[in-house]
């Protein structure tokens, strides 16, 4: 049994952790407790936060939007960022932490299924509109970024989805393994997390 502990962004992350991640992983034995920051994402304020919850479970991971942060440098990557959080906690603690960050939000993982999405929004032709942004990002939805203006919440703002309603809800639909079939980041970090 392992206590998991994951540092999210706010109310949409901590709604799809509770619906999707924790049955998921429960079965692998994988207890999980959503931590919530309630926004204003930064490298500073994670670390404070990371530190305590070290001390309350067996592993911390994180769940943050790469697109939520605050005072990002300018050639900031995930890759550099991830690094950034691991770095930012005491040296005895950085073999429990698992840092990850979502590229470019949360949102682009509702794009693994234009169907489903158009199904929960009750609007048929979301599908296609979905599928044809889709395409433009080669099928990854993980790409799925012009600028933080063409987000994908951004995208979704001209539909009748609702961040912390809809979110949640269109990911259960979809479901984990869909979701992990179609975003190449997100498997990488629940195959790390499964082998806890």
């Amino acid at each position: 049994m392992v206590r998991l502990g994951i540092s999210v962004e706010g109310a949409t992350e901590e709604r799809f952790v509770r619906g999707c991640l924790i049955p998921y992983l429960a079965q692998k034995q994988i207890f999980i407790t959503p931590v919530s920051l309630n926004g204003n994402v930064s490298v500073d304020r994670i670390s404070r936060e990371l530190k305590n919850l070290l001390y309350s479970f067996d592993v911390i991971t994180t769940l943050y939007d790469f697109y939520g942060f605050k005072q990002l440098d300018q050639n900031e990557t995930k890759d550099s960022l991830e690094r950034r959080i691991l770095t930012s906690v005491p040296k005895n603690l950085q073999e429990r932490l698992i840092p990850y960050i979502q590229m470019y939000e949360f949102e682009g993982l509702l794009f693994s299924s234009p169907s489903i999405m158009s199904g929960v929004l009750q609007d048929e032709k979301i599908e296609s509109w979905a599928k044809n942004i889709l395409d433009q990002f080669n099928g990854n939805p993980e790409l799925i970024n012009n600028s933080p203006e063409t987000a994908p919440s951004k995208r979704l703002a001209m539909t009748p989805y609702r961040k912390t309603t809809h979110g949640p809800n269109i990911a259960k639909e979809i479901g984990i393994e869909n979701i992990r079939g179609k975003c190449k980041g997100f498997d990488d970090w629940i195959r790390v997390l499964e082998g806890l």
